[in-house]
């Protein structure tokens, strides 16, 4: 281990960075499928103590072999269940088993998934859709080891002891497993990257014979204090701040130990957690050690020799022995042999797991922590939003309604909601169990209407300033910008509209569209020059996002301007007087609510673009000499996530 570390710093000793950034580079492929076996026997030894796996890959062959690698590991009993995307509670959790209670004429309750699964794995295809509510309830019965909920009343209860394999398939930066989950799952596998070539010759070294003697050995692994106080402070030197991640790291270090056929956890199998759970989990680099401070040189008057002190006068009472001085350094016993190299310190247990961590991260996250941006997040959300709609989109539950009122009838739903007072209304009727007396019989308060929501399309507003001499400049830019939006709308079903201001007024230019030809067509002729009335480019913007949310949509507005307004929103002239009316207007447009951009065009970051970002609370980008893409990319980042103030952001792109 120590001769890899060795060869990997000297591969990157091109880059200027401190010993600890320039530690090692990420993982190859080889290393990379290596470390995913490892993670599958680690996991079959331990399921539930480190929760699961996130592999984030989409559906092919390499991780089809993944999974079957791992579910030969496994006992040929273990239950391993499949997490339909959009599964209902009654499924999840259990609830009222509708037939069986019509037949008996009393409530039945059925088990649910996640009690089905106990001692064994929840396998979730697409995780990176699972929505909030169904995270939320997996989440809960991992940390509780087993289901405790009430549905249709009755209490659903049993053990739900299991490990999840959650399949990420998100390819877009927007797409992420929740972080509820990912936080409880100890490995985080990325085999997106990894060709077939490198998968198909290696297998897993470890057998399920070799699984099986691991996991009666495990509870006899010694806890060791040290090993978990070294983990602590990996995570801390990474970034990561959860509790959860340096446990599940000291539990992946136990089941390491006990595949490996010991009752004590030692460096190499610290080494090995650091780098399968603390490294995905970085959000930094480590801070170097700072060096010591070298000793001053000594003048000339401070290095001259003391005099001597006079001797002490000499007394009656016998001195003792000088004892005998100690040999010279250069000396070594008699039997020592000389051609061995003296013996080398072993390097601190914080060192070799920072190291190990530095190697297994992908080098894309190390360039990110290089340029100090920290991990991804994983809640990063669409600007899309979704919205109840009374009878098309897609179900998500029912709720007790009215169905003349325009919703659609749950007739399952309503069926489930009478089934368990048969009985009693049978009895309150006083009508015999006859062919005739088995019939439903349904209430006012039996009825449910389904709960439908769908997806609100994204409509980008580009408000452009068009004054002054490089107004064609910035025109070419947000002509390029457009179109390269446009390539995705067909896809995303997004629209795109522009908005101009230039001499007196604001001038819309292109009405939300989705049209390519029809967009060339109203950008290639706008004129450029003249004042710039900013607060009314703002107040037509304000109005045009309130027309596109009339419309069922959510505007996103972005402003190309150096912030500089020279005319008033009545059309007069005078800088103080439109600087007002724009602030204000930005004022507005932040009590609105809107996801907000603001890309300053002025050849340096200007004070006045900066100030209008933080009154709109839009966020800010100085992209003086931004070309079309690097507009778009700055939109879509817009959409990745929600508006954030822009003083976090003052910087500048």
């Amino acid at each position: 281990m120590a001769a890899a570390n060795r060869e990997s710093r000297d591969s990157r000793a091109d880059h200027a960075a401190s010993p600890v950034e320039a530690a090692v580079p990420g993982p190859t492929p080889d290393a990379g499928w290596a470390d995913a076996l490892l993670a599958a026997a680690l996991i079959a030894v331990d399921p539930v103590g480190l929760g699961g796996v996130a592999l984030r890959a989409r559906a092919g062959p390499v991780r089809d072999r993944w999974l079957a690698e791992w579910r030969a590991l496994l006992p040929a009993d273990t239950p391993v269940r499949r997490l339909p995307l959009h599964i209902g509670d009654d499924r999840l959790l259990g609830g009222l088993d509708l037939a069986a209670t019509l037949r008996s004429g009393r409530p039945v309750a059925q088990s649910g998934l996640l009690t089905q699964c106990d001692g064994g794995a929840l396998v979730v295809a697409m995780a990176e859709r699972l929505g909030a509510g169904q995270a939320a309830r997996l989440a809960a019965a991992m940390d509780r080891g087993e289901l405790q909920a009430e549905r249709e009343g009755l209490p659903l209860q049993g053990p739900a002891c299991w490990a999840l394999i959650a399949l990420d398939e998100g390819d877009a930066d927007d797409e992420h497993l929740p972080a509820v989950l990912g936080e409880r799952m100890a490995f985080a596998l990325r085999l997106d990257g990894l060709p077939w070539r490198a998968v198909e010759p290696l297998a897993s070294t470890v057998s399920a014979q070799e699984v099986m003697r691991a996991r009666a050995r495990l509870g006899e692994v010694a806890f060791d204090g040290a090993t978990v106080e070294g983990l602590c402070g990996v995570a801390l030197a990474l970034g990561v701040h959860s509790s959860r991640a340096a446990w599940l790291a000291w539990r992946a270090a136990r089941a390491a130990a006990a595949l490996r056929g010991s009752r004590t956890v030692d460096a190499d199998d610290a080494v090995l957690a650091a780098r399968l759970v603390l490294a995905p989990r970085a959000t930094q680099l480590p801070v170097p050690p700072e060096p010591k401070p070298e000793p001053e040189p000594e003048s000339e008057s401070e290095a001259a020799p003391a005099p001597p002190e006079p001797p002490e006068p000499a007394t009656s009472e016998a001195q003792p022995e000088d004892p005998a001085p100690p040999p010279p350094a250069d000396e070594t016993p008699a039997d020592a042999d000389p051609d061995r190299e003296p013996p080398q310190p072993a390097a601190p247990l914080d060192e070799m797991l920072i190291e190990a961590a530095l190697a297994a991260i992908p080098a894309g996250l190390l360039a990110a922590l290089k340029l100090g941006q920290g991990a991804r997040s994983s809640q990063a959300g669409r600007a899309d939003a979704w919205s109840a709609a009374a009878r098309g989109g897609r179900p998500v539950g029912s709720r007790r309604g009215d169905p003349r009122s325009g919703a659609r009838l749950s007739l399952v739903d309503t069926l489930r909601a009478a089934a368990p007072w048969q009985a009693l209304r049978r009895a309150q009727r006083g009508a015999e169990p006859t062919a005739a007396g088995r019939r439903i019989e349904v209430q006012a308060d039996d009825f449910r209407v389904a709960r439908c929501r769908q997806r609100r399309s994204t409509t980008t507003l580009f408000v452009i300033d068009a004054s002054g001499s490089s107004a064609l400049h910035r025109l070419a830019e947000a002509k390029g910008a457009v179109n390269l939006l446009l390539a995705d709308c067909y896809v995303r079903r997004d629209s795109v509209a522009v908005l101009a201001f230039r001499g007196r007024r604001a001038e819309l230019l292109l009405p939300p569209t989705r049209s390519l030809v029809r967009a060339k067509r109203s950008l290639a002729a706008l004129p450029g020059g003249g004042g710039t009335p900013l607060a009314a480019g703002i107040e037509a913007a304000l109005a045009l996002a309130a027309q596109v949310q009339r419309a069922g949509a959510t505007p996103l507005l972005v402003f190309l301007t150096d912030g500089r307004a020279n005319v008033a929103l009545d059309g007069s002239g005078g800088r103080a007087q439109a600087d007002s009316d724009a602030l204000r207007a930005a004022r507005r447009l932040r009590g609105a609510g809107l996801a907000s951009l603001l890309i300053d065009t002025s050849p340096q970051p200007a004070a006045a673009a900066q100030r209008l970002a933080a009154a709109m609370a839009a966020r800010y980008s100085a992209l003086p000499h931004a070309g079309a893409r690097a507009l778009s990319q700055a939109v879509r980042s817009l959409q990745a996530g929600p508006a954030r103030p822009a003083a976090a952001r003052s910087g500048g792109g």
